[in-house]
């Protein structure tokens, strides 16, 4: 199904007086700054990406440096979410974790949504043995247990770039989504403005890059936004097994992790790091959301705010 294209609309004042026209794109924005909550999660978002790569220049201790006279300490005006067992700093390794967590987060979504994108259009696209070989490592992919998956595959990114476990997230992240642009797909190749790229001498890649895939940005941006969510819960789980990043470096996972035992005698050490996690993933559902339902003129919020 093609992206539904509003006509231009030109909106009337009190005065009688025509202002600019109601575009597509102009309703989808007031429909997005509408939803509240939509709004709430893009500030926590910007908040927490300042956050985790502005406020390490400005605190005074790294998260690999030690203080020996500060070991468990809860908060102080030294150090404001206290320190672990070792005295390291937990707001800067806070901050360290949220960075890592983020960046995985980031760029599973973007390759999973890409791969999904693709694969499903080129399977919707062409049909055929196409279709059936791409789908069938879709099926296979989806029965496959991808937690004990990357567990095995752990060894291979130890002491190496965390990127491989970045691949290795985003290989089981695509193959819903390209099912239903696979299915999408298929209904617009038969279109007229389809048929007519073809006629023209447009490649298959050029009206797949051209005409199919645009004609789904609004599925694949909300895509991405709701994977940031599910990526780093993801890459959290993993780490809080041992199986995700690995020391000297963290992420919001491992400091879960080490927090854990701890949650009830050193609070600190447990409830700062699990609550960025909350709110980030909760401000990727609201974010997410608020998209999905600004870009489906069928959605009975997006309406209400329309």
């Amino acid at each position: 199904m093609a992206t539904p294209v509003v006509p231009e609309i030109a909106a009337v004042d009190g005065q009688g007086e025509t202002t600019a026209p109601i575009t597509r794109r102009r309703l989808v924005l007031r429909r997005f700054l509408r939803n509240r909550p939509a709004l709430a999660g893009i500030v926590v978002l910007v908040a927490m990406f300042a956050g985790a790569f502005v406020l390490p220049h400005f605190i005074p201790f790294t998260y690999e440096e030690l203080d020996a006279y500060a070991l468990n300490s809860p908060p102080t005006t030294r150090h404001w979410f206290g320190t672990n067992q070792i005295g390291q700093d937990v707001l800067a390794q806070t901050l360290r974790g949220l960075q890592k967590s983020l960046i995985i987060g980031m760029l599973v979504a973007l390759i999973s949504t890409v791969l999904a994108g693709v694969v499903g259009a080129v399977a919707g696209y062409f049909g055929g043995w196409t279709d059936r070989a791409l789908m069938w490592v879709a099926d296979v992919l989806l029965v496959v247990p991808s937690f004990l998956v990357i567990a095995i595959c752990s060894p291979l990114f130890r002491d190496k770039s965390f990127f491989i476990l970045v691949l290795l997230l985003a290989a089981f992240a695509w193959m819903i989504t390209s099912r239903i642009i696979r299915a999408m797909t298929r209904s617009l190749r038969e279109r007229e403005f389809i048929r007519a790229a073809k006629y023209m001498g447009a490649t298959p890649s050029s009206v797949i890059g051209k005409h199919v895939l645009p004609s789904m940005a609004s599925i694949l941006i909300v895509d991405v936004t709701l994977n940031v969510g599910i990526a780093i819960i993801g890459e959290a789980s993993l780490s809080y097994f041992g199986f995700g990043v690995q020391r000297p470096d963290v992420s919001l996972g491992t400091l879960i992790a080490d927090g854990t035992s701890s949650a009830l005698t050193y609070p600190w050490l447990f409830a700062f790091c699990c609550g960025a996690l909350v709110l980030i993933v909760l401000a990727t559902n609201f974010v997410g959301d608020g998209l999905r339902d600004a870009f489906d003129p069928n959605s009975t919020r997006g309406q209400a705010r329309g």
